[in-house]
């Protein structure tokens, strides 16, 4: 197996939202031959003016593409997409490499990787750590799971969109980590909602609150930003409510399988689901305005049904 490397590899990107299309973009600005498609086409056409050749369809990407990177919204589109007699493993030659960057349940990327194997497809699970700037720059923390051998051919290609990438041991340790670490970033969130919302209720004025707490050691990276952003009452969405409320199921679910007891994960949850009621396209950090809400007035129980962690 061969290095990844613009001048030996023929690439095909599938899935052209917020962060495959920016993935795709600096793919093609560091010489990388690209393919492209969506169930969008004016995302596809709008690479093209960068480089990209838009495929009529995910078939004959696959025919044509020696690695396959796809980026999707959910283990149902990854299925649709791979699955069936029009998908990526009935066309993709034996010897094609997939990269399949979707945060999903593990067992989706292990089962991908099995249906693969059967057909001398080389699949690994390489799960997004990152925001939208950071694709655009390349920074992203890429978590891999898959074949050793893989991971290591596959690193001039990983490099050009990241900043670090991790193995985290045999296919599906990719989308596990990636679970961990959002469990962290909606937990989290929820927490610096709540703190916000006791100093607001106690007093403090709420743009020092907010200056400080962004000073303090306590706030991530990733959430120090949304600090500020807070200031301004600016929730527009970076990372939607929806695509955290879609994380929480999947995290929930796992701990379930693994009879995992998370009861902070199952309350933040709740709030998350109250907000997405109201702001589905909302950025996730609009539990900030929900607490601050909830902290003033009594809100109806939200509808949305909170599942069993174990």
């Amino acid at each position: 197996m061969t290095l990844l490397t613009q001048d030996k590899v023929k690439l095909g990107f599938i899935g052209l939202g917020n962060m495959g299309s920016r993935i795709a973009q600096r793919l093609l600005d560091n010489g990388y031959r690209v393919t492209v498609y969506d169930l969008d086409q004016a995302r596809a056409e709008a690479l093209t003016e960068h480089g990209a050749v838009a495929a009529p369809s995910i078939a004959e990407l696959a025919r044509t593409s020696d690695v396959i990177l796809s980026c999707l919204t959910n283990d149902a589109a990854v299925q649709d997409v791979y699955y069936g007699d029009a998908g990526v493993l009935a066309n993709a030659r034996p010897g094609t490499v997939a990269i399949e960057m979707s945060t999903v349940l593990p067992k989706t990327s292990r089962e991908l990787q099995q249906r693969g194997a059967q057909r001398q497809i080389e699949v690994s699970d390489v799960a997004i750590s990152g925001s939208t700037p950071a694709a655009e720059q390349g920074s992203l923390i890429l978590l891999v799971g898959g074949d050793a051998r893989v991971f290591e051919n596959a690193q001039p290609l990983l490099l050009t969109i990241s900043a670090h990438s991790f193995r985290m041991g045999p296919s599906g340790g990719g989308t596990t980590m990636k679970l961990v670490v959002n469990t962290l970033l909606g937990v989290g969130m929820q927490t610096i909602a709540e703190a916000i919302a006791l100093g607001e209720r106690a007093g403090i004025e709420r743009n020092t609150l907010l200056e400080v707490l962004s000073q303090t050691a306590v706030i991530a990276p990733a959430h120090v930003g949304k600090l500020s952003r807070a200031v301004h009452e600016d929730y527009s969405p970076q990372f939607p409510l929806r695509l955290m409320n879609k994380d929480f199921h999947l995290i929930l679910e796992t701990a379930k399988l693994l009879n995992v007891l998370m009861p902070a994960t199952v309350a933040a949850f709740g709030v998350n689901c109250m907000e997405l009621v109201d702001n589905p396209e909302a950025d996730f950090s609009a539990v900030i305005r929900r607490m601050e809400l909830l902290a003033h007035v009594s809100l109806p129980n939200s509808t949305c049904e909170t599942p069993t962690a174990a």
